[in-house]
C-alpha cells in the first residue's frame, strides 16, 4: 500500500495543474471584460469548460471593428446580433458602450432597434451606460432608461429626450455626458435637478446656456468637472462672459474646467465680474477654440485665469478663425497692471494653434511673471507660420521675465 501510495502521490507532482480553468469565475470574468467581445467570444473553442464562460461577461463595447468583423459575416442586422449577446449573458451587465457611426451597415437602426437594446438592458441592472450615435439621424431615447435607479454613468449622443412624468432622477448618476434635445427645453433644467450627486457633467453644443446656467447647471453643487461648448452662431441667443463667471460661483466644488469656444459670440452682457471673486478650488483649466484676438474672449480668459489661484494646469487652444462676429467684438482687452497681478500655483501651461499675436505674448508674459511654481509651458505654432514669424515669435519670448527659476519653455 505505501509503494502504491508512493508512486500515486508521485504521478500527482508530475501532473500539471490547469490553473486557469480552476479559476474563480470573478477573475475569469475580470479578464474577458478586458478583451474585445469578439476576443472574449472565441475563447470558446479553448476547451470544453470554456465553451460559454463568455456568458460571464459583465462589460460590453460594440465598437468600429466588431461592426467591421459582422460585415464580414454578412449579418443582415447587427442589433440583432447585440440583443442576441446580451440575452445569453448570465449576470448583470455593469458597462455597455456602443459606437454607431454612418456606415452602411448601420442603416438598419431605428428607434425600434434603440428601444429594445434599452430595454434588455434595463433588465440587467445597467449601470455604465454609452450609446454615440454620430449618425446624421437623431433619434429617440426610449423611456425605459429612466427607471434604472441604480446608473451611474450616462453618455448619449444625438438622441431628443422626452421625460415621463413619472421620473423622480437618477439617485446615484455621478457623470454625465450629453449631446441631446429635449422635448420641452424646461425639462433640462428640471433633470439636473433630479440628478442630485452628479460630479463630472459634459454639454456639447450648448445653445441654451442662458436659460438653465440657474435653475439647472447651478443646482449640481457636486460638480467637480464640467465641461461646455458653445456654439451660438446660428441661434438669437448669445453667451455672456458674466453669465459664465455667475455659474462658476455657484459651483463651489469645481476641481477641472472646460470650455469650448467654437464659433461663440461672447459679449459682456450679464452679471458683472467682481475683482473679488475667486474660484479656489479650481485646478485644471481648458479653454478650447477661443480667439485671443477679440477682445472680449481675452479679457475673458485673463480675469478667468487671474480668479484661479489655485490653478495646477492650464491649457489655451487659441481660434485665429476671422470673421464679422470677431471684428463686431473686437474691444481693447484690459491693460496688465503689475499692482493687480498676484502669485498662482501653476506647474505647466500648454498652448495650442499660436501665431504669435501681440495678446498672445501679453498672456504669456503675464503667466511668466506670476507664477513662481511654473515647470514648464509648451508652445504649439499653428499649420502655415513661416520661420521669420516663428523666430520672431521666439525672440520675443526670450525679453519676458519669469519668477519661476526653472521654468522651461519648449516650443512645437
Amino acid at each position: 500500500m505505501e509503494l502504491i501510495h508512493g508512486t500515486t502521490q508521485k504521478a500527482s507532482k508530475l501532473a500539471p495543474e490547469d490553473f486557469i480553468t480552476d479559476m474563480p469565475d470573478i477573475i475569469i470574468t475580470n479578464i474577458l471584460d478586458r478583451l474585445p467581445i469578439q476576443d472574449a467570444m472565441r475563447t470558446s473553442i479553448l476547451a470544453r469548460n470554456w465553451r460559454f464562460r463568455w456568458t460571464l461577461l459583465s462589460q460590453l463595447v460594440f465598437d468600429r471593428d466588431f461592426f467591421d468583423l459582422l460585415e464580414t459575416q454578412d449579418e443582415d442586422n447587427p442589433f440583432i446580433v447585440i440583443s442576441r449577446i446580451i440575452l445569453r449573458l448570465k449576470g448583470a451587465i455593469v458597462k455597455f458602450d456602443l459606437t454607431i457611426d454612418d456606415l452602411l451597415h448601420y442603416e438598419y437602426l431605428t428607434n425600434e432597434d434603440i428601444n429594445n437594446l434599452i430595454l434588455i438592458l434595463s433588465r440587467k441592472g445597467i449601470r455604465d451606460l454609452t450609446i454615440m450615435n454620430w449618425r446624421g439621424i437623431q433619434l429617440e431615447f426610449p423611456t425605459h432608461l429612466f427607471s434604472r435607479l441604480e446608473l451611474k454613468h450616462l453618455k448619449l449622443r444625438n438622441f431628443y429626450f422626452n421625460m415621463p412624468p413619472t421620473f423622480h432622477g437618477f439617485p446615484n448618476l455621478l457623470s454625465l455626458d450629453l449631446y441631446v434635445d429635449f422635448k420641452k427645453k424646461f425639462e433640462l433644467g428640471e433633470f439636473f435637478t433630479r440628478c442630485p450627486l452628479v460630479e463630472n457633467l459634459a454639454m456639447d453644443d450648448l445653445w441654451e446656456m442662458e436659460k438653465v446656467k440657474l435653475d439647472g447647471i447651478a443646482k449640481l453643487e457636486n460638480l467637480k468637472a464640467l465641461s461646455l461648448r458653445f456654439n451660438d452662431l446660428d441661434d438669437d441667443e448669445t453667451t455672456s462672459s458674466g453669465t459664465i463667471f455667475e455659474l462658476l460661483n455657484s459651483l463651489p466644488k469645481l476641481e477641472e474646467l472646460e470650455l469650448d469656444f467654437e464659433e461663440c459670440q461672447l459679449t459682456k452682457g450679464g452679471a458683472n465680474k467682481s475683482l473679488s471673486t475667486v474660484f479656489p478650488s479650481l485646478k485644471v483649466l481648458k479653454l478650447s477654440r477661443i480667439s485671443l484676438d477679440n477682445g472680449v474672449m481675452f479679457s475673458f480668459a485673463f480675469e478667468l485665469i487671474r480668479s484661479c489661484p489655485n490653478l495646477l494646469f492650464l491649457q489655451i487652444s487659441a481660434y485665429n478663425w476671422v470673421s464679422w462676429l470677431f471684428l463686431h467684438n473686437a474691444d481693447s482687452p484690459p491693460q496688465i497692471d503689475d499692482d493687480i497681478i498676484w502669485p498662482l500655483r501653476l506647474r505647466r501651461v500648454l498652448f495650442q494653434c499660436l501665431k504669435g499675436s501681440e495678446n498672445e505674448l501679453r498672456l504669456i508674459e503675464f503667466l511668466l511673471a506670476c507664477s513662481p511654481f511654473l515647470d514648464k509651458i509648451e508652445i504649439c505654432f499653428r499649420s502655415g507660420l513661416t520661420s521669420d514669424e516663428k523666430l520672431m515669435f521666439t525672440s520675443e519670448l526670450l525679453k519676458f521675465q519669469q519668477v519661476s527659476p526653472v521654468a522651461a519653455i519648449e516650443l512645437f
